[in-house]
C-alpha cells in the first residue's frame, strides 16, 4: 500500500491518491474483508438487461443492496428473483469504481422461508388463474386406452419402476421416458422442453407420439418440488395439446402443474391407474355384454315367434281361401258345355245368314241392277269416251263378280270341312266309342250306377251297350253269384235329332 502513496507535500502530513488508485483500494479492501457472504433481505427492484445479465436490488426497512447476477450464473440459480420476495442471496462484495458504487455478485438465490415460498406460490397461481389457466373447460379428457405413455421422469427413481409396474399389472402399454432433472435448477427449464418435445413428435413417426404424458415425481419438501411451480412448467402444461396427468409429490403435495394439468393423481402409482383401465375387468364387462346380447336376441325371437303365432291365428285357413275359387271354377267347368253349344249354334246362324247373302243368284241379279243403271245412265250420255269408260267398268266389275264366285265357293267348301271335322271329333269324344270298345253303362233311373253295393240297392237296373240297352229286375234279393234273366230289347235306341242344317247336337 506504501508503494502508492508519494510523498507528502511540504507541510502536510497526509498522502494523496488518484481516484483510479483510491477505487482499487475500495474493491480491494472489500473483497478482502468480506471475502463470501450470505444476505438476507427482500428483492426490489428487477431488472434484465439486453446482455442476459440480471440486476436487482436486496434491501430491508432501512438500506438498499444493489445485486448483479452475471448471464452464465442465471442457470445456476434455484431461485429467479422476484419483486417482493424475502430471499438470500450468497455471493461477493465488490466495487464499482466507474460510478462509486458498491455491489454483490450474487451465485445463489434461496428463499429465506417457506412462508415467503407460500406466498410466492400463491401470487404466481393468482396470476396463472387470472389468465384463466386453470379454466375447467380448458381441460381435456383422456384416452380411454392410449396406444402410448410419455412418462416425464427420473429414468433412475423410483418412480418410473412403480409407473412400469402398475401398467403392467393393469394393462400393458408402449412407454415412451423422457429423462429429466426433478429437483434443482435444472429442473423446471427440463420439464419444460420435455412436454413441448412430446407434442412435436408426429403422429405415427418413427418416434411416435404420445397419446398421454405423465409428468411424475416423488414427495419431498417444498424447495425439492419448487420446480414445478415455475411459471415456465405451468405454461408448459397448459399449451400441451396431449392430455396431461401430473403426479408431483405425495397426496398433500400441491404444485402449480396439479393446477393446470388435464387431471392430478395423488401419486405417481394412481397416474398409472388413471392412464389404463383394469384389463381382466374389461374381459370380464365384455363378455357379460356378450351374454346380455345373447339373452337380448333369444327374447326377441321368442318374442317375435310369440306375435307371428298370434297374428296366423287370426288368419284363415287355406282351405277355406279356395273354397270361394273353387266353387267358381266349378259354376265356369259347369257352363261351359252349355256355352260351346250356344257358341256354336250362334256361328252357325251367321254363317248361314253370310251364305245367304252371297249366293251367285243374288249376286247376278245385284249386278243386273247395276248394269241396267248403268246403261241408263250411258243412253243419257253421248260422249264415246264416257261410254268407253263406262264399258271397261262393266268388264271389270264381271271379272271381279266372278271371282267372287269363285272365292265364295271356296270358303262354303272350307267352312263345311271344317264343320264335318269338328262333328267327327265330338263322336271320337263321345261315350258311344267307349260302348263301341266293350264297355257298358249301367243306369238306375237316371242315375248312374258305378258300384256292386249301389247295384244292390237298386230297385231296377239298366244297361246300356253300343247296339242297344238291356233292362233287369230288383238285385237287391239275389244271392251273390245268381244273375237275373236279362231281357233284351231289340228296339235300338232313339238318335238325337239332327238340327237343321245337318249337324246333330254336340252333347
Amino acid at each position: 500500500m506504501s508503494d502508492l502513496i508519494d510523498d507528502p507535500a511540504p507541510g502536510q502530513n497526509a498522502p494523496e491518491f488518484t481516484v483510479s488508485e483510491i477505487s482499487g483500494e475500495v474493491k480491494r479492501t472489500l473483497e478482502s474483508t468480506f471475502g463470501r457472504i450470505r444476505v438476507r433481505g427482500e428483492v426490489g427492484r428487477v431488472f434484465k438487461a439486453r446482455s442476459g445479465h440480471l440486476y436487482y436490488d436486496v434491501k430491508d426497512d432501512r438500506s438498499v443492496l444493489a445485486c448483479t447476477t452475471w448471464k452464465g450464473q442465471i442457470a445456476g440459480l434455484s431461485v429467479v428473483p422476484e419483486e417482493g420476495l424475502e430471499v438470500v442471496v450468497t455471493g461477493r462484495l465488490t466495487a464499482f469504481g466507474a460510478q462509486s458504487k458498491y455491489n454483490m455478485n450474487v451465485e445463489e438465490v434461496a428463499v429465506a422461508g417457506q412462508g415467503a415460498l407460500m406466498a410466492l406460490l400463491e401470487k404466481r397461481k393468482k396470476q396463472l388463474e387470472a389468465e384463466g389457466l386453470f379454466a375447467p373447460e380448458r381441460k381435456k379428457p383422456l384416452p380411454y386406452l392410449p396406444g402410448i405413455i410419455g412418462v416425464v421422469t427420473s429414468p433412475s427413481g423410483a418412480v418410473i419402476r412403480d409407473i412400469l409396474h402398475r401398467l403392467r399389472d393393469r394393462f400393458p402399454r408402449k412407454v415412451l421416458v423422457w429423462p429429466v432433472a426433478v429437483q434443482g435448477s435444472n429442473c423446471a427449464p427440463e420439464v419444460a422442453r420435455a412436454i413441448e418435445g412430446f407434442n412435436r413428435l408426429s403422429p405415427g413417426g418413427a418416434l411416435p407420439r404420445p397419446d398421454l404424458i405423465i409428468v411424475a415425481r416423488g414427495g419431498g419438501s417444498i424447495e425439492d418440488l419448487w420446480g414445478f411451480n415455475e411459471e415456465i412448467v405451468a405454461r408448459a402444461a397448459a399449451a400441451s395439446h396431449i392430455p396431461l396427468i401430473s403426479a408431483v409429490g405425495h397426496e398433500t403435495d400441491t404444485t402449480l402443474i396439479d393446477f393446470v394439468s388435464d387431471r392430478r393423481a395423488p401419486t405417481p402409482t394412481a397416474a398409472a391407474e388413471l392412464a389404463v383401465p383394469v384389463r381382466l375387468d374389461l374381459l370380464a364387462w365384455s363378455e357379460n355384454q356378450g351374454a346380455r346380447l345373447a339373452r337380448a336376441a333369444g327374447q326377441s325371437v321368442q318374442q317375435r315367434r310369440q306375435r307371428l303365432s298370434d297374428l296366423s291365428r287370426a288368419l284363415p285357413r287355406p282351405e277355406t281361401l279356395l273354397e270361394t275359387p273353387r266353387q267358381r271354377l266349378d259354376q265356369a267347368s259347369d257352363g261351359l258345355p252349355r256355352a260351346l253349344t250356344s257358341v256354336v249354334q250362334r256361328r252357325r246362324v251367321q254363317l248361314s245368314e253370310a251364305s245367304a247373302a252371297l249366293r251367285p243368284a243374288t249376286l247376278r241379279g245385284l249386278l243386273a241392277g247395276r248394269a241396267n243403271g248403268l246403261s241408263n245412265l250411258s243412253s243419257r250420255l253421248s260422249l264415246r269416251p264416257i261410254r268407253q269408260e263406262i264399258q271397261r267398268r262393266n268388264e271389270r266389275i264381271s271379272q271381279l263378280a266372278q271371282r267372287l264366285e269363285i272365292v265364295q265357293r271356296q270358303r262354303l267348301e272350307r267352312q263345311r270341312q271344317l264343320l264335318s271335322s269338328a262333328g267327327r271329333q265330338l263322336e271320337i269324344l263321345s261315350y258311344k266309342a267307349t260302348l263301341a270298345r266293350g264297355y257298358a253303362v249301367v243306369r238306375s233311373g237316371e242315375d248312374v250306377v258305378t258300384t256292386r253295393e249301389a247295384a244292390q240297392k237298386a230297385d231296377a237296373l239298366q244297361i246300356e251297350f253300343s247296339d242297344g240297352t238291356v233292362d233287369l229286375g230288383s238285385a237287391g234279393g239275389r244271392a251273390p253269384g245268381e244273375a237275373a234273366p236279362a231281357k233284351r230289347s231289340n228296339k235300338p235306341k232313339a238318335k238325337p235329332k239332327a238340327e237343321e242344317g245337318g249337324q246333330g247336337s254336340l252333347f
